[in-house]
């Protein structure tokens, strides 16, 4: 089965705190345990590649708990239940959420920013900024660091979908000069002025750009760049005259840039080169990932830091 939701595991979790101290390491593996999870299900990771969901999701258990007052830090990594939270496992409710947690305890309005919002909107909402409805079903399961991915994820592809339109648009200058930009943001050649150059001219032998991977220009990236919208895809022929070109300036490296994307005959023409010469596709979806990563013709408007206590100045101290 699927890594449980944060609310899902907080029952299990006070329960085996009841049942005596419990360091956060066994508790993982004991809720994995109990929840059947498979090996893989175990080390899957959060979209940022830094925490097993499965721990951040146990992580987020225990701090709610805690902030409940339902268990409490004994030593260093490891926790129990209070008296408040084995009083609860006497009369158990099915499941423990945080619109039930909300109702009953001060501790976790507090801890959701929600002290001056009513208790009935409190209710309606999982969400601190969220008063006036229902919150969406995600923010019910997720963690704060998941919605903080998500949110990550939704505004990363509207800006991509708003990139490629604007890239449809531009002129061919701008746009291959956007693309040698790219490459040297990527780390081709140095500056731009020493390596990047856009051709994009009458008779420029099939290539619109290149990039000279050293100070003498020994080493050459030639780039083609087209500006197609997403039902015009680039098919084997496109690939096979720009295969052509590059051999006729006896060159080995190419990219193949566009706002469309590459037919399945196209990708085949790629994988089927011969010799040494190499060609790269970057389709619309990968040149907008790319051009947002390596802020080239974006730039970021805010930034959010997420901040952890650093242990070592408070030597056995912890936070829940």
């Amino acid at each position: 089965m699927a890594v449980p939701d944060f609310q899902t595991l907080m029952l299990p979790t006070l329960r085996l705190t009841a049942a005596g101290p419990i360091r956060t390491g066994d508790l993982v593996v004991q809720l994995a345990d109990a929840f059947g999870l498979s090996a893989e299900d175990r080390e899957e990771m959060l979209p940022g590649g830094r925490q097993r969901r499965m721990a951040n999701r146990c992580h987020w258990a225990v701090a709610y708990l805690g902030k409940a007052g339902l268990i409490s830090r004994v030593r260093r990594g490891e926790y129990e239940a209070t008296a408040s939270g084995r009083a609860l496992l006497q009369a158990p409710p099915d499941r423990i959420t945080l619109p039930f947690l909300l109702d009953r305890y001060p501790g976790i309005r507090s801890f959701r920013g929600l002290d001056g919002v009513p208790a009935p909107a409190a209710r309606s909402t999982v969400d601190a900024t969220t008063a006036s409805g229902p919150a969406p079903a995600e923010t019910l399961t997720e963690t704060p660091d998941e919605r903080l991915d998500r949110a990550e994820r939704e505004m990363k592809a509207a800006l991509a979908a708003e990139l490629l339109d604007r890239l449809y648009r531009i002129g061919p200058d701008k746009f291959e000069r956007l693309i040698v930009d790219l490459l040297v943001k990527m780390g081709y050649g140095g500056s731009r002025e020493e390596a990047g150059s856009a051709l994009g001219r009458s008779g420029d032998g099939g290539v619109d750009g290149l990039i000279r991977e050293d100070a003498l220009g020994l080493d050459a990236i030639y780039i083609q760049a087209k500006r197609y919208a997403e039902d015009s895809p680039i098919g084997p022929a496109m690939i096979q005259a720009f295969a052509g070109a590059l051999l006729q300036k006896g060159a080995t490296k190419g990219v193949f840039v566009t706002t469309s994307r590459f037919t399945a005959a196209a990708k085949a023409v790629v994988e089927g080169l011969r010799g040494n010469q190499r060609i790269i596709l970057i389709d619309g979806d990968e040149l907008a990932r790319l051009l947002i990563n390596h802020e080239v013709g974006v730039r970021t408007e805010r930034t959010i830091r997420k901040q952890r206590i650093d242990l070592e100045p408070y030597e056995d101290d912890e936070p829940v």
